[in-house]
């Protein structure tokens, strides 16, 4: 849509295509025009215009703006449907050559010792590296080297990490949290969308809260479901990173049903067999390097539900220890 457009159709219809143009509006106390933005401009009063403190070229010039820059954003951020990772070097400076195309709803996981370099892979996705980190590597998204603003933009970034260590030091509670990010991704509907995310937590979570809930009250498993949640419903980035959801306290294959659902790329470093076998490849870090790249198979699968029982098993163990129940009987 181009300026004499979005200039002169009724809001109404602007609405329908750009959700996020009302933001424009209310973030400077302004009603929501029931005209085109043209005419809505040219009916303000001498005195309106001086409470603006802008004038009406000024005013439209913005509006525009910032209709095409989010709008921008948001379709190239949509856009993206593949990530490819070739091959740099390891710690010996030995090549790893390979190159993996991962495509949307795929899950890639991340296998090696401590140290191995799994977090530096991590990285270098999140930097969208090109050649310019310690390992050499190149990302590519849909083929092409991605753009400048992607690598270096903090918000323009089209990934989502969700690190192991999770602190908020803000005095929100978790409906207030969650709302403020649903607001400045100017989300629709903002009310249900908010106490979805805080449903699909409470799925996830071993132990449950409620949206009113301090943030900083939160336990680390209570933490890293809302984040989960609030990543796969409200985030824009298709790309979502994990390092290590393992020790969380959370569903870890609902956290990732949760992701994939969504139409996320996710790429989890682990050292957990279940979440290795829910992937659909995995990647063996050694030495710095991607030493092998295993596709999980079906004789993998039927085993998977084998060690998933027993995982149930260990965790209603666990429920009953922290319930204050004896254990004579397992």
């Amino acid at each position: 849509m181009d300026k004499q457009q979005i200039l002169n159709i009724d809001f109404s219809e602007l609405l329908a295509e750009f959700p996020f143009a009302a933001d424009f509006f209310e973030s400077q106390g302004m009603k929501i025009p029931q005209t085109s933005v043209k005419e809505f401009v040219k009916n303000l009063t001498d005195t309106e215009l001086e409470d603006m403190g802008i004038d009406p070229s000024e005013f439209i010039h913005n509006f525009v703006t910032f209709i095409e820059a989010v709008g921008s954003m948001t379709e190239k951020t949509a856009s993206i449907e593949k990530l490819t990772i070739t091959g740099g070097i390891n710690k010996k400076g030995e090549a790893e050559n390979f190159e993996l195309e991962i495509n949307s709803g795929e899950i890639i996981c991340i296998v090696g010792p401590t140290g191995s370099g799994k977090s530096r892979l991590l990285a270098d996705i999140e930097w969208m590296a090109m050649g310019d980190t310690p390992t050499k590597r190149y990302i590519k998204i849909n083929g092409k080297d991605p753009e400048k603003s992607w690598r270096f933009s903090p918000e323009h970034k089209p990934v989502a990490q969700l690190s192991q260590n999770m602190n908020f030091v803000m005095d929100l509670t978790a409906r207030e949290f969650v709302r403020i990010h649903a607001e400045s991704r100017f989300v629709q509907d903002i009310d249900n969308k908010v106490e979805l995310i805080i449903e699909k937590a409470n799925e996830l979570a071993g132990e449950k809260f409620d949206g009113d809930t301090p943030v900083t009250s939160l336990s680390g498993g209570q933490s890293r479901a809302l984040m989960i949640a609030d990543t796969a419903f409200l985030s824009k980035s298709p790309i979502v990173l994990i390092d290590e959801i393992e020790n969380a306290g959370i569903d870890r294959k609902k956290a990732l049903q949760l992701l994939v659902g969504e139409e996320k790329i996710v790429l989890m470093s682990t050292h957990d067999p279940i979440l290795a076998l829910m992937g659909d490849k995995r990647l063996v870090i050694k030495n710095g390097g991607v030493a092998k790249i295993i596709a999980t198979t079906d004789k993998e699968r039927e085993n998977l539900q084998e060690l998933q029982e027993l995982d149930k098993r260990l965790l209603d163990l666990r429920n009953r220890v922290r319930m204050g129940d004896m254990l004579e009987t397992i």
